[in-house]
């Protein structure tokens, strides 16, 4: 699962546009800027979140999960409980 707000984050980490986005992930900019769009959870077909969770994983992106510990340790940002 990836949130929008993952995806905005993740997409600022690296310096990335939605364009650039799009296409390391293999996906059409209009297809990024819906899921950006979201409202929580990102909805879409399975094989496009694939696309796009493993576009950010290669370029060094580590998604964080609500409650998961980052497993290597590093630096990250997460929302803090209220």
């Amino acid at each position: 699962m990836i949130t929008a707000a993952q995806m905005k984050a993740a997409r600022a980490l690296l310096g990335l546009d939605q364009r650039q986005v799009a296409e390391l992930s293999g996906l059409s900019l209009p297809t990024i800027q819906r899921m950006e769009a979201s409202d929580g959870v990102v909805r879409g077909n399975v094989e496009s979140l694939m696309k796009l969770v493993g576009a950010f994983q290669t370029a060094g992106i580590e998604l964080i999960g609500e409650g998961a510990a980052s497993a290597d340790g590093g630096r990250g940002v997460r929302l803090a409980r209220r």
